[in-house]
């Protein structure tokens, strides 16, 4: 290819990368919708994008340390210690039981009807087993199904990843280790490739406990050395043994989130960002190497293998994980009816296929386009299903809101009792021992762990956190918090306004809206209260008498609707006021 042709085929990709996704945002779909029909045509319609020729033979080893990336960023998310309760077995249960029904049943029936050999037929079941939170996650967020469901399914999606991946770097290398003559030189060899992975992935994580731990780096230099850490520890480990760097990925970031002592700032924009971006360039380039003629004789049968997976196999699985259980049957089979394929099935058919192809294993040609079928298939109809059958099945998610109160003086603990009183599901954080006293003897629930993680990443999405507001004594801190949590939070994060004339505390240029409205900051209000202000809850049934000041406004539905400097809502006749009353 020329320079202008190398030039074109990459600049294409990027943009129908970032391209895809933002349309897919702007129509409240799944990126995978859009993503793969713009890569199978791009590719399909023109010879710029073919990233097997652009690339060469450096194609298959950017996609490997690319999805080692993915799996180390969905590692990070694995904190142990938040999977609690009785949902602990459901979870435990839907992986075990889906990956061992899924590779035993899409095995035996890819051999007849893909006419593929056993091995082939186990490596495309093992690369199956895989959802991941990348699809699971924009279709809950649209469905917006109970938050018990919501929790078991972002569990399972959020595990299912790394054990996949770990899975078929397995397989692969079981395969590979089966093609080699003698039983024992394969069983060694399949062993060593695993020992290398998990004890590559131990010394990455251990280095990087070291640097981040011990080391004083600003945030940006922090996620920059855990990009560097995971791309050379998984490049190392391929060199030496191919695709053993997927191993080494997972086991470096759920070591990671599991290490005691460390504040590793973990899913921080720049982080989101360039997963993100990496995400829709796979999904581009790899959709863009699956050629109309290798689909000709693998559609039917594929769509086949789907409506296996989707109509027995994943119901069964999810009845059997909630048997025993106080999952009721009517959310059991919502679970029963969610296990889109995305991601790293795309990445790890395409690094496993071509090579398996290599080694003369028979059918293997066929894993990469009976993949493809797959996850179009599956994305496209939970897609477009998942939101009528939870609202049939009667799982939806009240329209309530649910905001993270940040602090705990009196008056805000008052605050969201009267937001609890009036329907609204309030959560609360506070950092002194003595406000999350105050909040656990008023019974509100508390967010466990620091700030941070409770308001970001995977605290807000198992918390189903709706707003952030910033009621704390700490102007500073307020502020401060706001800038940070802007970017991480998709709806309103408030703060309280500054004392009126103090200069030392950044203002509203700084981020966040002002709540309440001008006259109300920490300080005044908390003047206020001590002089016998209190916050009560009214009907929105006429005017306001003198001294009292809307705070929040509340729906019918649990709505909740929050007066800042620029929005003063409107409340419509039944709805309830929170508001401060001065005595």
């Amino acid at each position: 290819m020329t320079a202008d042709q190398v030039y074109a085929g990459l600049g294409l990709i990027v943009v129908l990368a970032v391209g895809s996704q933002v349309l897919a945002s702007r129509l409240r779909v799944p990126a995978l919708l859009v993503l793969l029909p713009a890569g199978f045509l791009a590719g399909a319609l023109t010879d710029d994008v073919d990233p097997q020729r652009l690339l060469g033979s450096a194609f298959s080893p950017l996609v490997s340390l690319a999805v080692a990336v993915i799996l180390y960023d969905a590692g990070l998310g694995l904190d142990l210690k938040r999977l609690r309760g009785h949902n602990r077995r459901v979870v435990i249960r839907l992986l075990w039981l889906g990956v061992l029904l899924t590779v035993v049943s899409a095995a035996l029936f890819a051999v007849p009807v893909l006419d593929m050999s056993a091995q082939a037929a186990v490596m495309l079941a093992a690369i199956l087993v895989v959802s991941g939170p990348t699809v699971v996650g924009p279709l809950l967020d649209f469905v917006r199904p109970a938050e018990r469901l919501r929790r078991i399914l972002v569990w399972e999606g959020s595990l299912i990843d790394p054990v996949g991946g770990i899975l078929g770097a397995l397989v692969f290398h079981g395969v590979l280790a089966g093609n080699r003559p003698g039983f024992g030189s394969g069983l060694v060899h399949f062993l060593a490739s695993a020992a290398l992975g998990v004890a590559a992935g131990a010394a990455g994580a251990a280095v990087l406990w070291l640097m981040l731990g011990r080391v004083r780096l600003s945030e940006e230099l922090a996620t920059s050395v855990q990009l560097a850490a995971v791309i050379g520890v998984a490049a190392g480990c391929d060199a030496l043994r191919d695709d053993t760097g997927l191993i080494a990925a997972v086991v470096m970031g759920m070591a990671m989130a599991n290490l005691p002592g460390l504040d590793l700032p973990v899913r921080r924009p720049f982080f989101e960002t360039l997963v993100s971006l990496v995400i829709g360039l796979l999904f581009v380039s790899i959709s863009a190497t699956v050629t109309p003629a290798s689909l000709r004789h693998v559609v039917l049968p594929s769509l086949a293998l789907v409506a296996l997976l989707v109509l027995v196999t994943r119901p069964l699985v999810a009845h059997l994980a909630a048997l025993g259980t106080d999952v009721p049957g009517r959310e059991r089979w919502f679970i029963g009816w969610m296990a889109p394929r995305g991601i790293v099935a795309a990445a790890t058919a395409s690094t496993f296929s071509a090579e398996l192809a290599d080694h003369h294993v028979a059918g293997a040609a066929r894993i990469l386009p009976a993949t493809f079928v797959v996850i179009v298939a599956t994305v496209t109809l939970y897609g477009l299903t998942a939101f009528p059958v939870a609202r049939r099945l009667g799982v939806l998610r009240p329209a309530r809101s649910r905001p993270l109160l940040v602090g705990g003086a009196p008056w805000v603990v008052d605050a969201a009792c009267a937001l609890r009183a009036a329907g609204v599901d309030v959560l609360m954080w506070a950092g002194a021992q003595e406000e999350r006293a105050r909040i656990e003897a008023a019974g509100l629930p508390l967010a466990p762990g620091e700030l941070f993680a409770a308001a970001t990443g995977a605290g807000a999405e198992l918390e189903g956190i709706t707003s952030v507001l910033l009621l704390t004594g700490e102007d500073d801190f307020n502020a401060l918090a706001s800038v940070t949590l802007r970017d991480s939070v998709e709806g309103l994060v408030g703060r309280l306004a500054p004392q009126s004339g103090d200069h030392g505390v950044p203002g509203r240029s700084a981020g966040g809206d002002a709540l309440f409205g001008p006259g109300l900051s920490g300080a005044e209000i908390a003047a206020k209260y001590r002089a016998g202000a209190r916050v009560e809850t009214r009907t929105a049934d006429g005017p306001l008498p003198e001294g009292v000041r809307v705070l929040f406004a509340v729906g019918v539905e649990g709505r909740l609707e929050v007066v800042t400097d620029g929005d003063r809502p409107e409340p419509a006749p039944g709805d309830t006021l929170v508001v401060l009353a001065e005595a």
